[in-house]
């Protein structure tokens, strides 16, 4: 068994493998233009993030009803419950769905369908964090947030994605402002392919709690300094990171440079089935790749934990962090 972890950088529309894609497509009446699952699969390759997000926004017209997202949320669970994930954050994007006339409930409830059983079935406790598109205007991100006020009580967060360059946070202020006040935990992507200013700006302005991918504040000592004083977790990427040219090869990924100058890193899939593994293949290939120590591995997986939004149950974390502590690698 692979050492448990949670998984706090996971787009549920990510998890969608060509099979699903499918069989959902058959489901619906949906055509693709794509003759089989092999040439689908030929298709996730990609130059840049936007290669990959033409692709991914296209393949999201299959997500139909609310047995659409609750089947793909069960098939994401399985398979990261196979590989170690005990506790998973997911992140969804309703303006994608909202766009292509898919009320938010829909989505809401289906995916709530399957997290609500997740523990029972796969052994995996979830939240929900709903993403703004950071492409899209920030009036369109505060009717979204608007719209999901009936569903508070699935959603713990908001997160911002989608294409980063040239859409700065602080053009989310307002909204993660209101999303503050209903008292909603935020994240937001930043420094990815965006500079680290993206990073401070997040922090700065949009009091996000945790940054995705993050990657890029190595190209800024002081903002390293900061970032290590005030434990701020990264949720890293690394597959992901290679798939979408952030980084052109695994063994030049920083994450052994991050761990060593005391950031709080984690590793996560981000979209799985487009990049070439789940969480447990991220660890198992930054383990392979990257030769980190079964130590530096153990610390991962309890960085991750100690990084979850699990507040309202320390109980719970403590029981993990326990599980990944008592490890054995093989």
């Amino acid at each position: 068994m692979p050492i448990p972890k949670a998984e706090l950088h996971l787009h549920i529309e990510g998890t969608l493998e060509p099979e699903l894609a499918f069989a959902l497509a058959a489901r619906n009446e949906v055509p693709l233009p794509y003759a089989d699952t092999d040439e689908l699969r030929k298709a996730y390759e990609f130059s840049d993030l936007q290669s990959f997000l033409n692709l991914y926004y296209g393949l999201m017209a299959v997500l139909r009803t609310e047995d659409d997202f609750a089947d793909l949320a069960d098939a994401y669970l399985a398979r990261a419950a196979a590989q170690g994930v005990r506790h998973a954050e997911i992140f969804f994007d309703p303006q994608a769905h909202i766009s292509r006339g898919i009320g938010i409930e829909t989505v809401v409830e289906g995916l709530g369908r399957a997290l609500d059983r997740s523990e029972a079935v796969h052994g995996v406790s979830t939240q929900l964090i709903m993403c703004f598109l950071r492409d899209e205007s920030a009036e369109s991100a505060m009717e979204t947030l608007e719209a999901a006020k009936p569903h508070l009580d699935r959603i713990v967060g908001v997160g911002l994605d989608s294409a980063e360059v040239g859409h700065p946070p602080a053009k989310f202020r307002e909204v993660y402002e209101a999303a503050a006040v209903l008292g909603l935990r935020r994240v937001a992507h930043a420094g990815e392919e965006g500079p680290p200013a993206y990073i401070t700006e997040a922090l700065d302005v949009l009091g996000a709690e945790r940054i995705d991918h993050g990657l890029r504040c190595m190209e800024d000592p002081e903002l390293v300094a900061r970032l290590v004083r005030d434990r701020v977790p990264l949720t890293v990427c690394p597959l992901s990171n290679v798939r979408l040219r952030a980084v052109d090869v695994l063994v030049e990924h920083p994450l052994p440079a991050m761990l060593d100058a005391g950031l709080l890193c984690t590793v996560n899939s981000d979209d799985p089935a487009y990049f070439g593994g789940y969480a447990g293949d991220n660890f198992h290939a930054v383990r392979a790749e990257l030769g980190l120590s079964p130590e530096q591995l153990r610390e991962l997986a309890r960085n991750s934990f100690v990084a979850s939004f699990l507040e309202h149950d320390e109980e719970r974390r403590a029981r993990y962090i326990a599980e990944v502590e008592a490890y054995e690698f093989p």
